[in-house]
């Protein structure tokens, strides 16, 4: 049994090269994890969820620990541990919320915002595969990411 094609009109028409696309950006960056991850856990002295709590957080901006845990993925006992470790390491600090001491406000030192833009400069340091591409690529990728990273 055949398929007819999708009509130009046809919403669904798009999958097929945005599925393309989205599983080779996702297969490129899975094939980076392994080297990139330990590497950056060692530098930093962080766990993989300590990593990326660290980038998560902005300077200047206090999150509830419940907000942080959903960011990241994790419950929040994980949460309340890495933070432990983080704070330990004066990379952020725990504060009461005005008028709520129950909830607990986590901000980034001066010190983790430091390592924080370590972190990130390190992460977006490009690939090999990536940096081989002749640069009128780079700038048609880098255009077109920028464009579905901002709504279209």
């Amino acid at each position: 049994m055949s398929v007819a094609p999708a009509s130009p009109e046809d919403p669904n028409a798009r999958e097929g090269p945005a599925r393309d696309f989205w599983q080779l950006a996702t297969d490129l960056m899975f094939r980076e994890r392994p080297p990139r991850m330990p590497a950056a856990v060692a530098e930093f002295d962080l766990s993989p969820m300590g990593l990326k709590m660290l980038i998560e957080l902005e300077p200047g901006v206090e999150v509830p620990m419940r907000t942080l845990a959903e960011c990241t993925g994790c419950d929040a006992s994980s949460v309340t541990g890495i933070v432990d470790r983080m704070e330990a390491r004066e990379l952020i600090e725990r504060r009461d919320r005005p008028g709520d001491r129950r909830v607990k406000l986590i901000a980034l030192t001066a010190a983790g915002s430091r390592m924080r833009e370590q972190v990130r400069e390190r992460f977006s340091r490009p690939p090999e595969a990536v940096k081989r591409l002749p640069e009128e690529d780079l700038i048609v990728l880098r255009d077109l990411m920028r464009k579905a990273v901002d709504g279209g």
